[in-house]
Formats: C-alpha cells, structure tokens, sequence
C-alpha cells in the first residue's frame, strides 16, 4: 500500500468527519479522500476542503484503496451486502469504525478474502485528544497497518490489539469510559453547586482541574496512584475525600460499570453477526 492511498470514507457522520479533519490537519492531500454520503449539504461541506464527495457507494468503492466504514453497527450489514460485487471487483483494504461489529463478519458480508481493520475510536477523536484501539484480521500487512496506525494517530493516540476480543476491554477503558468522566464531572457540579458556587464557575473549576490531573498522569511519568498519594497530606482536605470515596468501595463501582461495558459489547456482538 501506498505512503498516503486513496481513501473513501462510506458515511460522513460526526466520527468520520472527526477522522477527515485529524487526516487533513496532518497534511494529508485532500484528493486523495472521498467521502460518500446520500445527504447533499453534507457533500458541498466536503467538497469545499477539497475532497472527491459522491452518493456513489460504487463509484468510490471501485477507487479507492482502502473504505472507511462509517455506518451505524445496526444497519452495517444492509450497507454491506448490495456492495458485495463492488468490494469483490477491487478487494479495498476495509476499515471498520462500527462497534461490536467483528471482522469475520464484515468479511463474511463481502463475501470472504479481506484484509480487515477493526477501530474503536472515542467521542474526544472529535476535538483531536481521541483514544483509538485497533485489531486487523490476518490478511492486513504491514504497510496497511502502518498507514491506518497514522489516520487515527491524527486525532489522537492510536494502539493496536492482538486479539480482536480485547476490543471489548478497549470498549470499557476509552470507547465508553469519555461517558464517565462526564458523569463523575456531572456529580462535583451538583455537588458544588449545592455548596454555594454559581453553575458556571463550578463548571470552569472542574474542566480546568479535569485537564491539569490528565495532563500531570501524561507529563510526569507518574502513575495516577503515586501523584494521588502526593496530593493527600495526611489528615488533610484531600485525605479525607479520599477517605469517603474508599468507603464507597470506589474501585469495586469501577470494576462493575465497566464489566457491565464489556458485558453489553460482546452480546452486541454476537446480535450484530448474523
């Protein structure tokens, strides 16, 4: 595969958008990205940045050297299958941005033979600081690894998994896990507003302090538990915090909502297979 193929992204939603943007703010040439869409104002969006946009699934499939799958997972394989012919004429490398849906069964849609990428990008992809796991099927070679690995490094950190049921845990830890931050972010807000601070300077407060904690785990090399055990002065404010989040079994919660996470992927998965 070529350093920067042709790439067609089949579905311009908000990820697949998210994916052009990172793709282009990278240096990647703008002609060599298609984008197919049914929805007209979408493709003029497109098109203006440059890129090849159609409402020709074929048109695209027939050139371009690797298809982005950007179509919600539960209408994925009625996108699929009319396409069979296209996908077979050509033997496109496919991309997979659909949760739960497995490689063997995008290939079993296709009618069998492809090299398959599956990624599990997360809603930050959309401002850049996304968190990206990928598992490709044993058809994809190293050159096609390489370029998918910079497409999603574009928007963020990228890494692969060996076993395409990692992705589950992948689901848990970055895929969902932005829906927790917010939660957590969502209870300090109640929780300050409560204690006398106005929305908006509780709001700023615990973004602020949400990035710098992120940004210091990222910076320092420290791990998340030595730079708490830093913070927490014995007897101080911040240990007795500590303290009440200890007594709520705090990792014991963790440990649910994220098994609850990957319980819920792997039965999507099998329902999405057929």
């Amino acid at each position: 595969m070529q350093q920067q193929p042709i790439i067609g992204f089949i579905g311009a939603g908000n990820m697949a958008g998210a994916i052009i943007d990172g793709m282009l703010a990278s240096g990647y040439p703008a002609d060599r990205i298609w984008v197919c869409d049914r929805n007209a104002p979408k493709r003029d969006a497109f098109a203006a940045k440059g890129l090849q946009a159609t409402d020709d699934n074929n048109a695209l499939i027939e050139t371009c050297e690797a298809v982005v799958l950007a179509v919600k997972p539960q209408v994925l394989k009625q996108v699929l299958e009319p396409l069979r012919d296209a996908f077979q004429a050509s033997k496109p490398l496919v991309v997979s941005v659909a949760a739960s849906v497995t490689a063997e069964a995008i290939d079993r849609w296709l009618g069998g033979g492809f090299a398959v990428i599956r990624t599990m990008p997360n809603t930050p992809s959309l401002v850049m600081t996304g968190a990206t796991g990928l598992f490709a099927n044993d058809a994809v070679d190293a050159s096609e690894r390489e370029a998918v690995e910079a497409i999603f490094s574009a928007i963020g950190v990228a890494v692969w998994v060996e076993d395409e049921e990692a992705l589950h845990s992948v689901t848990a830890t970055s895929g969902s896990a932005p829906a927790y931050f917010f939660r957590f972010m969502e209870a300090m807000q109640k929780a300050a507003e409560e204690a006398g601070l106005d929305a908006a300077t509780a709001q700023q407060l615990i973004v602020q302090t949400a990035m710098g904690a992120a940004r210091m785990v990222e910076q320092t090399g420290e791990t998340p538990a030595q730079l708490r055990q830093k913070v927490c002065s014995p007897k101080g404010t911040t240990e007795q915090a500590i303290f009440s989040f200890e007594r709520d079994n705090i990792d014991d919660v963790v440990a649910r909502a994220m098994q609850a996470c990957m319980d819920r992927s792997r039965v999507l998965s099998k329902e999405l297979a057929g």
